[in-house]
């Protein structure tokens, strides 16, 4: 046999007879995982800083060899390309990162 169980309207509406069965959490919880530093390794970013790291290394190179002139012609095109580069990645990283 079914129980029945009798209300009233007034009763019904003040006093809900069934309880939510999920209780509510007692604080928010965040996530940090965007903000890891390991983000950082993307392979792309990772291949042009390589590249200009290259690049400055030879430039020390050929400075200790004394091609004074190609080393002067190296740092004028870095001066443009470096932060061309630094801004483009930069911006990739943001572009590609998942919020």
């Amino acid at each position: 046999m079914r129980k029945t169980h009798d209300s009233t309207f007034r009763k019904f509406f003040h006093n809900p007879f069934f309880k939510p069965s999920t209780k509510p959490r007692p604080f928010k919880a965040y996530s940090f995982v965007p903000l890891s530093p390991l983000a950082m390794l993307d392979p792309t970013i990772l291949t042009i800083g390589g590249i200009i790291l290259g690049i400055a290394i030879i430039e020390r190179i050929l400075e200790r060899w004394g091609v004074i002139d190609l080393v002067d012609q190296f740092s004028k095109t870095m001066r443009f390309i470096l932060p061309v580069t630094f801004y483009g990645a930069l911006f990739y990283f943001f572009a590609t990162f998942m919020f």
